[in-house]
């Protein structure tokens, strides 16, 4: 059965858009300027693109310096962008008559931050957001703690440090409000999350894998300055380590050699290439190669996952659930976890644990398949 016939699944005509941007074009003219739709699919939705206009972003040059934005948040603190954030979420949900809101994060990459003493309790958090130490609070840290405090699920579309702390995790768990992420698993990755798992269960040794990338919209800008790329490249290495376990399998795994590259290119657009050389060896060591071209749409690809994000994390709140959803890892590529678990990237894995947890919804027991 399709799963919105066994949970209560928000219907798509009850649910209305709106979000921040750093640019104030109305979703009509964002959506010409990005050219990821054709003209005929946009013009019979104009009207309702264009009556959803942003409010202003709350943005750092400085987390993503390609990024000149001129319709921005006038804020002293990083504690006056968070009240000027949660004020938006109430305004817009009064206006547009909600009942529950969820925000997700789909911008830029920000530059890469490791964990700080600042991100270990939310006591300390909200003390260097109160003493503006923005070299440890990026923008989308202050977008994620306006949601949790106005009760509202969060997930986390970028591979941001954001939502990785155990403040976050604290705050979410004292609100009962969800959080998920990170990063959407649409194209390159969820590639290798399919591949890697076929690999280890036939025993497939991986000598090597380069996997390359050419994009040409606002992101793949954003991630041609090597500071954000640090940020996109930690999250697109950990999968394979994780699905290989070398130090279980060291003659199968234990000399990958793993390497990744994103090269901005304007002509592209929207219309990503991604190149992976996979060097494997079989029976007795002998070589082979898997070469994979993955001509794709980036937005195409994400879309529907914000979509079904937004719309099982609105199913967890309902449900009572707070904290990190472990269970919708299937659509990130560099899923949630606390310090004390690992992260699943296996794609079938991750697809059990998705359904799992809709059954236990519901009171269904996983089936068996032995006779």
């Amino acid at each position: 059965m399709p799963i919105k016939d066994i949970v209560p699944i928000a219907d798509l005509k009850d649910i209305v858009f709106g979000g921040w941007d750093i640019f104030p074009e109305n979703a009509y003219q964002a959506a010409v300027y990005a050219e990821v739709l054709k003209a005929k699919d946009l013009e019979s939705i104009r009207t309702e693109l264009e009556n959803i206009t942003p409010m202003k972003a709350a943005f750092d040059h400085n987390y993503a310096k390609r990024l000149n934005g001129t319709f921005i948040k006038d804020t002293q603190t990083r504690w006056d962008m968070v009240e000027q954030l949660r004020a938006d979420i109430r305004n817009f949900k009064e206006q547009n008559q909600c009942d529950r809101i969820v925000v997700l994060w789909a911008a830029s990459t920000e530059i890469f931050i490791a964990p700080s003493a600042e991100h270990q309790s939310l006591q300390a958090l909200e003390k260097a957001m109160k003493e503006n130490n923005t070299a440890v609070i990026p923008p989308s840290m202050c977008y994620a703690y306006a949601a949790i405090a106005e009760g509202c699920p969060f997930i986390m579309g970028a591979p941001n440090l954001c939502v990785d702390i155990p403040a976050i995790w604290e705050f979410s768990e004292k609100m009962n409000v969800p959080i998920a992420g990170k990063d959407f698993k649409s194209g390159q990755t969820l590639m290798k999350t399919v591949l890697a798992p076929m690999f280890k269960t036939r025993m497939l040794g991986v000598s090597g894998w380069f996997s390359t990338n050419i994009l040409g919209n606002r992101d793949g800008e954003v991630l041609d300055q090597p500071e954000n790329f640090k940020t996109k490249e930690v999250s697109k290495l950990s999968v394979i380590e994780q699905i290989f376990e070398p130090e279980k399998y060291p003659q199968l795994y234990g000399n990958l050699y793993h390497k990744v590259r994103i090269n901005y290119y304007p002509p592209r657009r929207d219309n990503k290439e991604a190149w992976d050389n996979i060097d494997i060896f079989g029976w007795m060591g002998y070589p082979m190669e898997i070469k994979v071209n993955f001509l794709c749409r980036d937005s195409i690809l994400a879309a529907p996952i914000a979509l079904d994000l937004v719309l099982f994390s609105d199913l967890a709140a309902r449900a009572g659930m707070k904290g990190i959803q472990t269970w919708l890892s299937f659509f990130c590529k560099s899923p949630m976890h606390d310090n004390e678990h690992q992260p699943v990237h296996d794609l079938f894995q991750q697809w059990r644990m998705l359904k799992q947890t809709i059954r236990e919804m519901v009171g269904e027991k996983e089936p068996s398949y032995l006779d």
